[in-house]
């Protein structure tokens, strides 16, 4: 049974930083591709981030290239989203994902991903 457990969220005020942890058990972490998604009240989930297995190939929505950095620890089986210069349309539940298939994936798509975390909130004030 693979877990993701998501943590780190919180208040922070526009211009602050903040960054969430993903941790994950039940399969080797290594093998797993994992992604960074939030869901806006409202709105539907869409794609923040991903990285590879070995963190090589790392990919950003538009909307947080420059301002976020995913990165991952295989030794600790934990992916991090480090999000800096937030805005008030930065708030949502954060979600991460991980992908245990081989070959290729559109890392956006979250019928990509196999195994999702429960979410943590991110409130950005103006």
């Amino acid at each position: 049974q693979v877990q993701l457990v998501e943590s780190g969220g919180g208040l922070v005020q526009a211009g602050g930083s903040l960054t969430l942890s993903c941790a994950v058990s039940g399969r080797t972490f290594s093998t797993l591709r994992m992604g960074w998604f939030r869901q806006a009240l409202g709105k539907e989930r869409e794609f923040v981030g991903a990285i590879s297995r070995t963190g090589g190939d790392i990919y950003y929505a538009d909307s947080v290239k420059g301002r976020f950095t995913i990165s991952r620890v295989n030794t600790e089986n934990t992916v991090y989203l480090q999000m800096n210069m937030m805005k008030p349309e930065d708030t949502a539940v954060y979600y991460c994902a991980a992908d245990r298939s081989v070959g290729y994936i559109d890392y956006a798509q979250r019928r990509s991903y196999d195994y999702w975390g429960q979410g943590t909130q991110v409130t950005v004030s103006s």
